[in-house]
């Protein structure tokens, strides 16, 4: 093999390293502007849960808020702003919807259940479980 051959596989080999990572890189970019994109009523995804999370402002108390934290520390550290805005948005959706006047635990496990995606549901229940949490009376959202 002379040099010439090894430095054309050399740059061949980073060319489909860089095509999958630009790849990789649109298709995450292309998930973010379907959040965007307005529903039938008129608001995105990202709209409504900065309604839900403005409205709630003052619900949240000290206990929640580290509540939340705790829910939200498996989601790895570049990931963690967004998965915590969303979070809280569902489950200040939960909260509002209930009619109460502060966010309680009940309400972080609820939104923590809905907010999260089914496929996740085998990792969310072992985190749970691993922390203690009851999420008994939350069981019937994990089956649907």
């Amino acid at each position: 093999m002379n040099g010439q051959s090894w430095f054309m596989y050399f740059i061949i080999f980073w060319v489909v390293v860089m095509i999958g990572f630009m790849s990789i890189g649109g298709f995450m970019m292309f998930r973010k502007f379907l959040k965007v994109l307005p529903k039938r009523d008129g608001k995105s995804k990202l709209d409504w849960q900065n309604y839900w999370v403005d409205r709630s402002r003052g619900m949240w108390s000290d206990d929640s808020k580290s509540f939340l934290e705790e829910l939200v520390s498996p989601v790895p550290s570049a990931f963690r702003d967004i998965a915590r805005h969303s979070i809280a948005a569902r489950i200040a959706q939960v909260a509002i919807e209930k009619g109460d006047s502060e966010v309680s635990r009940d309400h972080c496990i609820e939104g923590y259940i809905r907010a999260t995606p089914k496929r996740d549901y085998r990792s969310l229940v072992s985190f749970l479980n691993k922390r203690g949490i009851d999420y008994s009376a939350f069981t019937h959202l994990l089956n649907k």
